[in-house]
Protein backbone atom coordinates (compact mmCIF):
# COMPACT_ATOMS: atom_id res chain seq x y z
CA UNK A 1 0.00 0.00 0.00
CA UNK A 2 1.35 3.15 -0.76
CA UNK A 3 0.01 6.96 0.24
CA UNK A 4 0.29 9.79 -1.88
CA UNK A 5 -0.37 13.93 -1.49
CA UNK A 6 -1.32 15.67 -4.28
CA UNK A 7 -1.40 19.73 -4.67
CA UNK A 8 -4.75 21.97 -5.61
CA UNK A 9 -6.80 20.36 -8.48
CA UNK A 10 -8.60 23.25 -9.27
CA UNK A 11 -10.76 20.66 -12.12
CA UNK A 12 -7.34 20.02 -13.76
CA UNK A 13 -8.53 16.13 -13.94
CA UNK A 14 -6.63 15.36 -16.61
CA UNK A 15 -3.52 16.02 -15.41
CA UNK A 16 -4.52 14.06 -12.14
CA UNK A 17 -4.89 10.93 -13.86
CA UNK A 18 -1.91 10.98 -15.86
CA UNK A 19 -0.32 11.60 -12.33
CA UNK A 20 -2.41 8.44 -11.25
CA UNK A 21 -1.10 6.69 -14.04
CA UNK A 22 2.27 7.50 -13.79
CA UNK A 23 2.23 5.89 -10.08
CA UNK A 24 0.18 3.24 -11.08
CA UNK A 25 -2.25 3.81 -8.41
CA UNK A 26 -4.51 1.01 -7.16
CA UNK A 27 -7.49 2.01 -5.90
CA UNK A 28 -7.81 -1.12 -3.75
CA UNK A 29 -4.71 -0.81 -1.88
CA UNK A 30 -3.30 2.57 -2.45
CA UNK A 31 -4.45 6.17 -0.94
CA UNK A 32 -4.97 9.63 -2.23
CA UNK A 33 -4.81 12.38 -0.08
CA UNK A 34 -5.79 15.73 -1.45
CA UNK A 35 -4.90 19.16 -0.24
CA UNK A 36 -8.44 20.95 -1.30
CA UNK A 37 -9.93 23.22 -3.92
CA UNK A 38 -10.67 20.45 -6.09
CA UNK A 39 -12.81 22.56 -8.43
CA UNK A 40 -12.61 26.27 -9.46
CA UNK A 41 -10.50 27.53 -12.70
CA UNK A 42 -9.47 24.19 -14.55
CA UNK A 43 -11.91 22.75 -16.93
CA UNK A 44 -13.04 19.53 -15.39
CA UNK A 45 -14.32 20.95 -11.41
CA UNK A 46 -17.64 18.94 -11.95
CA UNK A 47 -15.88 15.75 -13.06
CA UNK A 48 -12.53 16.16 -10.69
CA UNK A 49 -15.48 15.67 -7.75
CA UNK A 50 -17.49 12.98 -9.15
CA UNK A 51 -14.35 11.11 -9.41
CA UNK A 52 -12.63 12.23 -6.27
CA UNK A 53 -16.15 11.00 -4.47
CA UNK A 54 -16.00 7.68 -6.42
CA UNK A 55 -12.71 6.34 -4.78
CA UNK A 56 -14.45 6.51 -1.25
CA UNK A 57 -12.39 5.83 1.16
CA UNK A 58 -9.26 5.44 -1.43
CA UNK A 59 -9.52 9.28 -1.42
CA UNK A 60 -8.68 11.92 1.36
CA UNK A 61 -10.08 15.01 0.37
CA UNK A 62 -9.90 18.48 3.04
CA UNK A 63 -11.68 21.42 1.90
CA UNK A 64 -10.74 24.48 0.30
CA UNK A 65 -11.45 28.40 0.04
CA UNK A 66 -12.66 27.40 -3.40
CA UNK A 67 -14.43 24.96 -2.05
CA UNK A 68 -16.08 26.97 0.50
CA UNK A 69 -16.91 29.36 -2.36
CA UNK A 70 -18.48 26.84 -4.59
CA UNK A 71 -20.76 25.86 -1.36
CA UNK A 72 -21.30 29.21 -0.99
CA UNK A 73 -22.31 30.06 -4.32
CA UNK A 74 -25.01 27.18 -4.34
CA UNK A 75 -26.75 29.07 -1.90
CA UNK A 76 -26.81 32.06 -3.46
CA UNK A 77 -24.74 33.95 -0.94
CA UNK A 78 -22.12 34.88 -3.55
CA UNK A 79 -21.71 34.78 -7.43
CA UNK A 80 -19.36 32.22 -9.65
CA UNK A 81 -16.38 34.36 -9.64
CA UNK A 82 -15.49 35.25 -13.50
CA UNK A 83 -12.65 32.60 -14.27
CA UNK A 84 -14.18 29.55 -12.49
CA UNK A 85 -15.84 26.90 -14.33
CA UNK A 86 -17.56 25.75 -11.84
CA UNK A 87 -20.99 26.46 -13.58
CA UNK A 88 -22.07 22.59 -14.76
CA UNK A 89 -21.91 21.83 -10.84
CA UNK A 90 -25.03 23.67 -10.28
CA UNK A 91 -26.89 21.76 -13.17
CA UNK A 92 -25.70 18.40 -12.83
CA UNK A 93 -28.08 15.84 -11.94
CA UNK A 94 -26.19 14.57 -9.05
CA UNK A 95 -25.84 18.25 -7.98
CA UNK A 96 -27.10 17.89 -4.37
CA UNK A 97 -25.46 14.84 -4.25
CA UNK A 98 -21.53 15.93 -4.80
CA UNK A 99 -22.31 19.76 -2.55
CA UNK A 100 -23.49 17.16 -0.15
CA UNK A 101 -20.75 14.98 -0.05
CA UNK A 102 -18.28 17.96 -0.21
CA UNK A 103 -19.68 19.90 2.56
CA UNK A 104 -19.28 16.73 4.54
CA UNK A 105 -15.29 17.14 3.81
CA UNK A 106 -13.26 18.15 7.10
CA UNK A 107 -10.62 21.14 7.41
CA UNK A 108 -8.26 18.81 8.77
CA UNK A 109 -6.83 15.21 8.27
CA UNK A 110 -4.62 13.58 10.28
CA UNK A 111 -2.18 10.33 8.96
CA UNK A 112 -1.66 8.93 11.62
CA UNK A 113 1.10 6.31 10.88
CA UNK A 114 3.24 8.93 8.93
CA UNK A 115 2.82 11.72 11.56
CA UNK A 116 1.51 13.61 8.69
CA UNK A 117 -1.00 16.69 9.55
CA UNK A 118 -2.96 18.00 6.10
CA UNK A 119 -4.76 21.25 5.48
CA UNK A 120 -5.56 23.45 2.90
CA UNK A 121 -3.38 26.65 3.70
CA UNK A 122 -1.62 25.16 6.85
CA UNK A 123 -1.59 25.63 10.99
CA UNK A 124 -1.80 28.78 12.65
CA UNK A 125 1.30 29.60 13.78
CA UNK A 126 -0.69 30.41 17.25
CA UNK A 127 -1.85 26.67 17.16
CA UNK A 128 -0.07 23.44 18.51
CA UNK A 129 -1.75 20.11 16.56
CA UNK A 130 -3.97 19.41 19.42
CA UNK A 131 -5.48 23.25 19.22
CA UNK A 132 -5.65 23.06 15.42
CA UNK A 133 -7.78 19.93 15.69
CA UNK A 134 -10.27 21.09 17.75
CA UNK A 135 -10.81 24.28 16.04
CA UNK A 136 -11.23 22.02 12.73
CA UNK A 137 -13.98 19.88 14.70
CA UNK A 138 -15.85 22.93 15.77
CA UNK A 139 -16.25 23.81 12.17
CA UNK A 140 -16.52 20.65 10.62
CA UNK A 141 -19.70 20.23 13.20
CA UNK A 142 -21.18 23.26 11.92
CA UNK A 143 -21.04 22.75 7.93
CA UNK A 144 -22.78 19.68 8.84
CA UNK A 145 -25.37 21.06 10.78
CA UNK A 146 -28.92 22.93 10.19
CA UNK A 147 -26.55 26.20 10.47
CA UNK A 148 -24.06 25.70 7.62
CA UNK A 149 -25.45 28.29 5.09
CA UNK A 150 -25.29 30.69 8.09
CA UNK A 151 -21.83 30.29 8.37
CA UNK A 152 -20.77 30.68 4.61
CA UNK A 153 -23.18 33.81 4.92
CA UNK A 154 -20.78 35.12 7.61
CA UNK A 155 -17.14 33.92 6.56
CA UNK A 156 -16.38 36.48 4.03
CA UNK A 157 -14.12 38.83 6.01
CA UNK A 158 -10.37 39.37 6.93
CA UNK A 159 -11.43 39.99 10.51
CA UNK A 160 -10.37 38.67 13.83
CA UNK A 161 -6.82 37.81 11.78
CA UNK A 162 -5.58 37.39 15.42
CA UNK A 163 -6.53 34.33 17.01
CA UNK A 164 -7.85 34.61 20.82
CA UNK A 165 -8.90 31.62 22.56
CA UNK A 166 -11.80 33.83 24.28
CA UNK A 167 -12.99 34.83 20.80
CA UNK A 168 -16.29 33.26 20.02
CA UNK A 169 -19.26 32.61 17.77
CA UNK A 170 -18.49 33.61 14.00
CA UNK A 171 -15.35 35.66 14.85
CA UNK A 172 -13.91 32.46 16.20
CA UNK A 173 -15.17 30.26 13.22
CA UNK A 174 -14.04 32.91 10.55
CA UNK A 175 -10.76 32.92 12.18
CA UNK A 176 -10.64 29.18 12.03
CA UNK A 177 -12.20 29.46 8.24
CA UNK A 178 -9.22 31.98 7.31
CA UNK A 179 -6.59 30.25 8.82
CA UNK A 180 -6.95 26.72 7.27
CA UNK A 181 -7.78 28.14 3.67
CA UNK A 182 -6.38 31.64 3.12
CA UNK A 183 -3.41 32.31 4.86
CA UNK A 184 -0.35 32.55 3.24
CA UNK A 185 2.35 35.62 5.69
CA UNK A 186 2.04 36.56 8.78
CA UNK A 187 2.70 39.84 10.73
CA UNK A 188 5.11 39.78 13.30
CA UNK A 189 2.74 39.42 16.23
CA UNK A 190 1.18 36.19 14.41
CA UNK A 191 -1.62 38.64 12.30
CA UNK A 192 -2.37 36.79 9.38
CA UNK A 193 -1.89 38.92 6.54
CA UNK A 194 -5.07 38.00 3.69
CA UNK A 195 -3.74 40.31 0.73
CA UNK A 196 0.23 38.82 -0.17
CA UNK A 197 0.20 36.43 -2.94
CA UNK A 198 3.91 36.48 -4.35
CA UNK A 199 6.41 34.57 -3.32
CA UNK A 200 8.70 35.21 -0.41
CA UNK A 201 11.58 36.49 -2.58
CA UNK A 202 9.51 38.88 -4.52
CA UNK A 203 8.19 40.86 -2.11
CA UNK A 204 9.37 44.64 -1.39
CA UNK A 205 12.11 45.48 1.03
CA UNK A 206 9.45 46.91 2.68
CA UNK A 207 7.09 43.92 2.81
CA UNK A 208 9.76 41.64 3.71
CA UNK A 209 10.47 43.71 6.63
CA UNK A 210 6.66 43.27 8.13
CA UNK A 211 5.86 40.13 6.50
CA UNK A 212 7.04 36.44 7.10
CA UNK A 213 5.84 33.00 5.93
CA UNK A 214 3.90 31.42 8.20
CA UNK A 215 5.66 28.12 8.44
CA UNK A 216 8.82 31.12 8.81
CA UNK A 217 7.47 33.05 11.84
CA UNK A 218 9.92 32.79 14.79
CA UNK A 219 7.07 32.78 17.00
CA UNK A 220 5.23 29.61 15.65
CA UNK A 221 4.44 27.02 17.97
CA UNK A 222 6.16 24.00 17.65
CA UNK A 223 4.23 21.12 15.50
CA UNK A 224 4.76 17.28 16.64
CA UNK A 225 3.55 16.72 13.34
CA UNK A 226 4.81 17.61 9.48
CA UNK A 227 2.31 19.47 7.66
CA UNK A 228 1.23 19.33 4.36
CA UNK A 229 -0.83 21.91 2.60
CA UNK A 230 -1.48 23.52 -1.13
CA UNK A 231 -2.92 26.55 -1.40
CA UNK A 232 0.27 28.95 -2.24
CA UNK A 233 0.68 28.08 -5.94
CA UNK A 234 3.39 30.73 -6.28
CA UNK A 235 5.75 28.70 -3.76
CA UNK A 236 6.19 26.29 -6.69
CA UNK A 237 6.57 23.69 -4.11
CA UNK A 238 8.41 23.70 -0.87
CA UNK A 239 9.80 21.30 1.78
CA UNK A 240 11.78 22.85 4.89
CA UNK A 241 11.20 23.16 8.53
CA UNK A 242 8.43 20.19 9.13
CA UNK A 243 6.28 21.38 6.26
CA UNK A 244 5.43 20.80 2.74
CA UNK A 245 4.07 22.55 0.34
CA UNK A 246 2.76 20.91 -2.81
CA UNK A 247 0.79 23.43 -5.20
CA UNK A 248 2.83 23.99 -8.21
CA UNK A 249 0.19 25.68 -10.23
CA UNK A 250 -0.96 23.46 -12.71
CA UNK A 251 -4.04 25.40 -13.30
CA UNK A 252 -1.81 28.48 -14.02
CA UNK A 253 0.34 26.19 -16.78
CA UNK A 254 3.19 24.91 -14.56
CA UNK A 255 2.29 21.37 -13.21
CA UNK A 256 0.62 19.15 -11.11
CA UNK A 257 3.02 17.82 -8.11
CA UNK A 258 2.39 14.29 -6.20
CA UNK A 259 4.25 13.36 -3.50
CA UNK A 260 4.95 9.90 -2.23
CA UNK A 261 5.19 9.71 1.23
CA UNK A 262 6.27 6.12 1.63
CA UNK A 263 9.57 6.47 0.02
CA UNK A 264 9.49 10.86 -0.11
CA UNK A 265 9.25 10.30 -3.65
CA UNK A 266 8.09 13.39 -6.04
CA UNK A 267 6.13 13.33 -9.04
CA UNK A 268 5.24 15.54 -11.49
CA UNK A 269 3.13 16.17 -14.64
CA UNK A 270 3.31 19.46 -16.74
CA UNK A 271 -0.48 21.21 -17.30
CA UNK A 272 -1.81 19.87 -20.55
CA UNK A 273 -3.30 23.49 -21.79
Amino acid sequence: MATYFVGDIQGCLDELLLLLDQVCFDKENDQLWLTGDLVARGPKSLETLRFVKSLGKAAVTILGNHDLHLLAVSQGISRVKEKDKTAPIFTASDSEELLTWLRHQPLLATHAQHNIVMTHAGISPQWNIETATECAREVEAILVSDRWVWLLENMYENQPDLWREELTDIERYRYIINAFTRMRFCFHDASLDMDCKQPPQDLSSEDKEKLTPWFDLKSRRPLSHTVIFGHWAALMGYENNGVIALDTGCVWGEYMTMYRVDDGKYFTQKAIS
